[in-house]
């Protein structure tokens, strides 16, 4: 029986770029820094207090992924307080926090230009 998802990969080019920015920014723990093959390695990170981690890791072929929306959602208890919190740490948005229906959300990039989903 599938119990959870252990790992979503997120396309980077810079793969220590990628690792500070997810550990001293967002605040995410390393759980797995090894290397994996010719000038990469196989980097899972996860947040504090979650379970389902990210692979910072792109695969031969698919570098064309980087940059782009990537279909990860975060959630947090105050998108709007969190957004306030990683903007002074200098995390890129695409503008404030919005309202909607089903709740608060607001779009980030980490340092490649790939975009993700903040919302509480």
């Amino acid at each position: 029986m599938i119990k959870m998802l252990k790992f979503a990969g997120v396309p980077v080019r810079d793969q220590d770029a990628a690792l500070a920015f997810w550990t001293e920014k967002m605040g995410f723990r390393v759980v797995t820094d090894q290397p994996m093959g010719p000038g990469q390695r196989w980097i899972e990170i996860k947040p504090l207090t979650g379970e389902t981690g990210l692979a910072l890791f792109t695969p031969e072929g698919h570098e064309g992924r980087i940059g782009q929306f990537q279909s990860l959602s975060f959630r947090c208890e105050d998108a709007e307080k969190e957004y306030a919190e990683l903007k002074a740490k200098g995390v890129e948005f695409d503008g404030p926090p919005k309202k909607a229906s089903w709740g608060t959300f607001v779009i980030f990039r980490d340092p490649d230009g790939n975009k993700f989903v903040l919302g509480s």
